[in-house]
């Protein structure tokens, strides 16, 4: 019997939380090999393995293997999945569902990640139960049947849909459960439940792994973890709840997150616990409103964009660190928030209340892996969504923490709001004693402390320059908190200042003149690191634009919409195409390519197309294929106007900043490959041309 084998801790822990735990190892056994989330396979093995014998277990895992194997959707194998709902006429499936409003039609349509269909009919009572089908998807038992009536233009629909998650959560049980257990014993069960072993980490790294968890249970809690790569920082908001979302850089636009005027729709922060962006060093915002409305949200959980919007999503920025800490810290130049996009000022920083300092965090290994019982993921989740939504520990943590005097506003208020998630996490129910409040304290202040002395490095004069946070304990011993990266690292405890008046460096007050002669003595002997390559850093006065006239050869290589239209986009707010040929399969691929140049090189937020038609066109799939591309558009903030003119023949776009483009032959100047393997089919660069004449000239106003 496994129970021979259970610790004291998981004996107890199966004993309070009966049907509630499993054994975090099974999830090893099955997890690899596939992309299915923690989530979702622990679902599974709480239905078939809560048992302790070994044999049954063993069935429940096949039992697992085998619901996989029948009912979960690989991406390979989605034509063979509609096959079988058209031959069996119904089929359940487990896969994350989509749920997009498609104007044109006024319907809602359905989608599965790998079923490759778009258009699965879905009755309203699914999406308006469960709001986050709109916005960005959940996973779910869905079964899906076959539609054999000639008259509908769609072949499958949702017969039924169950999300993967608990179907009633109980919160009292929850807390009474809790004190069962002491402090120490409940970190332990919530290290076990994230996966891992935690008689092989330290205290500290163990309130690392919580920290990381504030912001699935602090409403509007900004964090910030930068690390090296393989220490699992994309896991936990990726897997490890489902009401959190992970997203790329490059979906960091105010219509996604925050609120789309088109659609008039809340964006991602309304429907999610927590918004997580993988890769902070990859965003890439070309537009200032979201940084503002971003600044705005992080700052109160509200912004104004047309309406008011409040939200208690959190925010969390993992990203990683490709350089040494030890030389980071010791540099006068460059600082911890190093990695973060160019457009994350000073105001953003400002806004974290916690830097978890991933260069810490062991790499994944199987050796830190734990074999013992922890909460089914969904489980502990349910409880973290509960207390996102419905605890709030502001005014406990207030009126018992004592602060000192250089802890300024947005210090208190982050130190104050990480304090309040341990609470939430170690302290469902109760209150932590004075020696454990103590420590939530100074991981706290350490985490805030991690901020501000980044920041103080980055700002020429005083403001961030109190940076000796410090709190009081029961006995009224005044304690200073510092980073241990950072604590004997003169460049960051007193950076240089640069004097106004005699352009000479000086040194905050706070450094006394013997410590200010060891600062010049070391400055004179180190010689600076460089940690960016150094690629043109002078910036160069741009060129005048200039007219342009000239022929593409046919035969040509080397042309890109890129390269013809991108440096004429500077200060443009609208564009109009005329061009008769955008009508044909590959004609408006072209035209999206163009738009797709537009979106990265301009803030043009209107495009009006103007073309034509014949008697060989396809109007139907003609007007299908630009009614998609309105729509996409229409999620970043960029209204499409398409006008029909069957009687137009000239080519010619105009841009409001007073350029004019004419091509012979319009966006259609490419030759069609002979094979869709061959290079240039998909980078048009390598694309061989047809003959055409390019005139770019301006008008005046």
């Amino acid at each position: 019997m496994w129970g021979e084998y259970m610790d004291e801790l998981d004996k107890k822990l199966v004993s309070t939380f009966e049907g509630r735990v499993v054994r975090k190892d099974l999830l090893q056994r099955i997890k690899k090999g596939t992309n299915i989330p923690t989530f979702v396979l622990e679902f599974l093995l709480a239905r078939y393995c809560a048992s302790d014998d070994p044999n049954e277990i063993q069935e429940g895992i096949e039992a697992v293997l085998a619901t996989l194997q029948d009912n979960y959707v690989k991406p390979d194998e989605a034509n063979s999945s509609q096959s079988k709902v058209a031959t069996k006429g119904k089929h359940k499936f487990i896969d994350k569902v989509h749920v997009r409003y498609v104007e044109k039609e006024k319907r809602h349509w359905a989608s599965l990640e790998n079923f490759a269909s778009q258009r699965i009919a879905i009755s309203e009572k699914f999406y308006r139960d469960n709001d986050r089908l709109l916005e960005g998807g959940i996973w779910a038992e869905v079964t899906i049947s076959y539609n054999d009536l000639d008259q509908d233009n769609y072949a499958f629909f949702i017969d039924d849909l169950k999300p993967i998650q608990l179907s009633r959560f109980d919160y009292e049980r929850y807390g009474d459960g809790r004190l069962q257990f002491t402090r120490d014993e409940w970190l332990d069960i919530i290290i076990r439940s994230v996966g891992l072993e935690p008689k092989k980490i330290s205290k500290r790294l163990k309130f690392h792994y919580i920290a990381r968890l504030a912001p699935f249970v602090e409403s509007n809690y900004n964090f910030i973890e930068l690390g090296p790569r393989g220490t699992g920082k994309s896991y936990f908001f990726s897997e490890f709840s489902p009401y959190a979302t992970l997203i790329s850089g490059g979906q960091a636009t105010k219509s996604v997150l925050f609120y789309n005027l088109v659609r008039k729709k809340i964006g991602m922060i309304g429907f999610w616990d927590t918004v997580a962006f993988d890769e902070v060093a990859g965003i890439k915002i070309k537009d200032q409103d979201t940084i503002q409305i971003m600044k705005d949200y992080m700052a109160n959980g509200r912004f104004s964009r047309g309406v008011e919007v409040i939200a208690n999503a959190s925010l969390a920025y993992v990203g990683n660190i490709d350089h040494s800490i030890e030389q980071l810290v010791n540099s006068t130049d460059y600082d911890l928030f190093m990695p973060l996009p160019k457009e994350f000022d000073l105001a953003v920083m400002d806004r974290f209340a916690c830097y978890l300092p991933g260069w810490e965090i062991p790499k994944n290994s199987s050796d830190y892996l734990t074999s013992n019982y922890g909460f089914i993921t969904d489980y502990i989740a349910e409880a973290f969504h509960y207390q996102l939504k419905h605890v709030n520990r502001y005014e406990e943590v207030s009126n018992r923490i004592r602060l000192g005097a250089a802890v300024e506003g947005r210090d208190e208020k982050g130190i104050k709001k990480t304090v309040c998630a341990f609470l939430k996490i170690l302290h469902p129910s109760g209150h932590p004693t004075d020696e454990e409040f103590e420590e939530y304290v100074e991981y706290a202040v350490e985490s805030r402390r991690r901020v501000k002395e980044q920041m103080n490095k980055r700002k020429p004069d005083d403001e961030f320059s109190n940076i000796n946070l410090s709190y009081i304990k029961s006995n009224n011993q005044e304690v200073v908190v510092y980073c241990p990266e950072s604590r004997d690292a003169i460049a960051t405890q007193a950076p240089q200042r640069k004097n106004i008046n005699s352009n000479k460096e000086f040194y905050s007050d706070m450094v006394s003149p013997v410590l200010q002669e060891e600062i010049v003595s070391i400055n004179h002997i180190m010689t600076r690191e460089k940690f960016i390559s150094t690629e043109k850093k002078a910036i160069n006065e741009k060129t005048p634009l200039s007219e342009q006239h000239y022929t593409i050869h046919y035969n040509d290589t080397g042309h890109s919409y890129e390269d013809i239209f991108s440096p004429y986009l500077v200060g443009a707010n609208e564009i109009i195409v005329e061009d008769p040929y955008i009508r044909m399969n590959h004609q408006i691929q072209n035209f999206v390519r163009f738009c797709e140049v537009i979106v990265k090189n301009s803030n043009i937020r209107n495009i009006k197309l103007v073309t034509s038609f014949d008697e060989k066109t396809n109007i139907s799939e003609m007007r299908d294929n630009l009614d998609e591309i309105i729509q996409s558009l229409s999620e970043i903030d960029i209204v499409l106007d398409v006008k029909l003119n069957p009687n137009m023949h000239d080519r010619e776009i105009r841009i409001d900043n007073g350029w004019i483009v004419k091509i012979g032959r319009g966006l259609d100047f490419y030759q069609k490959p002979s094979s869709w393997f061959e290079i240039g089919s998909n980078d048009l660069t390598l694309r061989k041309c047809l003959e055409t004449k390019v005139d770019i000239y301006r008008v005046s106003e």
